[in-house]
């Protein structure tokens, strides 16, 4: 019988008696301050120089607090450089693992469920994080959820998630996957080399009564109940599947598999994933005698406690097929003044120095600071070689040149004929099809304002207008403008 696609939660009330931790909740911001030595930032950084707010909980249970003196001593330079950077959040045993990881190359995983054909923006934290421990000289491990896919993870939803097919889940993994050859050396020549794995290779292969036997009295439903994702399903009244209920113990069993098959020792993540990651620490501690390790970085919000990674039109996608390169550099640039230091830290390889020195700024002068970290975001992703395209696209825009380059610029291909029938294609559309408008609805607003633009002059006045053959002239494409720091591009070309 497929373990996967079999409902089996409420067997493990049998036996067994899991301690699992429930997650600790971000709460509010506190000011800077001295802990054993090392000034913290809760949540964000605890570099000595660093002045800035931090978020913390009322039970000041960030680990900058309850483990001062522990991180004033980190030897190692992965765990030095988690600390300084401010990726930090909770750490099970946290010296005894810097002492691991000074001993010898050690592997640690971080896993990603492929609901989606790209990642986004929100998960570049993580990615991050294996990128420094792999610089740090240990081993990462990705770990794509072919198999936990089929369940979907519940953390942070009201609903069940979509039930994707097997040719799906393995397009999306085909997706995901481009991205993390663009951050991590991926092969198998040196112990440090990153490797890529599938949990549906194991998963899928469990047989349900043997499954049960062997680890279902490790695990309680009333422990589970205490999951901080479950009890927010629960006293919201939303649906709560046997299906999504099974997803916090394969995760740990995942780690133990891991474990056997890698001797993978440390598991990272979000801080919303704190309870099932340390339940894979205490399953292969009951059943492996495995001291296993569990470190989790925060949530990250913006000044404005939004979400990161979302804008106004939408998910800030990683695959250059789904936001080009000049809209991410975009989205970095637009940072709001109060994060710019932090997401220097966090999403740069810029030295602390530099960012330090960059933190002095003021006023209009933290514009300089913003090209800094769009350029440094969209180099590790993308390449340094975009640059110049973009900042020539740039300069082009705010210059009022009509000419020059437009690589850079979101970009749809529309039939010739399209434009030779009827009366052309509806401006409305093409602003929503290159994203520089949510919703036609929104493109009309754009329009009734006078912020929507055929080139640079000429003002689109009304909204049931059609862009024309005649509007290219002599080329083959037109740039359409939102204000005056958004841009696409209408290519007549074939239909993509």
């Amino acid at each position: 019988m497929n373990l996967i696609m079999t409902s089996f939660a409420i067997s493990f009330l049998v036996g067994g008696g899991m301690r699992v931790f429930r997650p600790q909740t971000v709460l509010h911001r506190l000011p800077l301050r001295a802990c054993g030595g090392v000034r913290h930032l809760g949540a964000t950084t605890v570099a000595p120089e660093d002045a800035a707010a931090v978020t913390t909980s009322d039970e000041d249970s960030s680990i900058y607090a309850r483990e001062a003196e522990a991180l004033k001593n980190l030897k190692s330079p992965f765990l030095v450089t988690m600390r300084d950077r401010g990726f930090l959040h909770q750490c099970t045993g946290i010296s005894e693992l810097d002492d691991k990881l000074m001993e010898k190359t050690q592997s640690a995983y971080l896993g990603f469920d492929a609901t989606a054909d790209s990642l986004h923006v929100g998960s570049l934290l993580q990615i991050m994080i294996l990128r420094h421990l792999q610089k740090s000289g240990h081993k990462p491990v990705v770990l794509v959820g072919g198999g936990t896919s089929k369940v979907g993870d519940p953390t942070g939803k009201d609903e069940s998630r979509v039930m994707l097919t097997e040719e799906v889940i393995q397009s999306n993994i085909n997706g995901i996957s481009k991205v993390f050859a663009k951050f991590l050396k991926i092969g198998d020549e040196n112990p440090t080399d990153a490797i890529l794995v599938n949990n549906d290779d194991w998963l899928s292969e469990l047989k349900y009564l043997e499954f049960l036997r062997e680890y279902g009295t490790h695990f309680t439903i009333n422990r589970m109940l205490s999951f901080e994702s479950v009890k927010q399903r629960l006293t919201r009244e939303a649906p709560f599947s046997f299906l999504e209920f099974n997803y916090m113990i394969l995760q740990a069993y995942d780690f133990l598999e891991l474990y056997r098959k890698h001797n993978t020792i440390l598991q990272l993540g979000g801080s919303d994933q704190w309870g099932n990651m340390v339940s894979g620490t205490e399953l292969g501690r009951r059943v492996a005698g495995a001291q296993l390790f569990a470190l989790t970085a925060p949530l990250i919000t913006t000044s404005d406690g939004k979400k990161m990674g979302k804008t106004a039109q939408g998910a800030v996608w990683l695959n250059a097929e789904r936001l080009s390169e000049f809209e991410y550099w975009q989205f970095w640039r637009n940072t709001d003044d109060p994060d710019v230091i932090r997401f220097l830290k966090l999403f740069t390889e810029l030295p602390l120095e530099r960012i330090q020195e960059l933190e002095k700024l003021e006023g209009s002068d933290i514009n300089q600071a913003k090209v800094i970290l769009a350029d440094e975001a969209t180099s590790l992703l993308h390449g340094r070689e975009c640059l110049d395209a973009i900042h020539q696209t740039i300069a082009n825009m705010f210059a009022g040149s009509g000419t020059g380059a437009t690589e850079s610029l979101p970009r749809v291909f529309v039939a010739k004929g399209s434009f030779e029938e009827g009366d052309g294609v509806s401006i409305v559309k093409l602003f929503v099809d290159l994203g520089l408008a949510d919703t036609k609805s929104a493109a009309r607003r754009l329009i009734r304002g006078g912020g929507a633009r055929i080139g640079d002059d000429r003002k689109i006045e009304d909204e049931h207008a059609f862009l024309k053959l005649e509007d290219f002239g002599d080329s083959n494409e037109v740039v359409l403008r939102a204000g005056k720091k958004r841009a696409g591009v209408v290519e007549i070309g074939e239909s993509s």
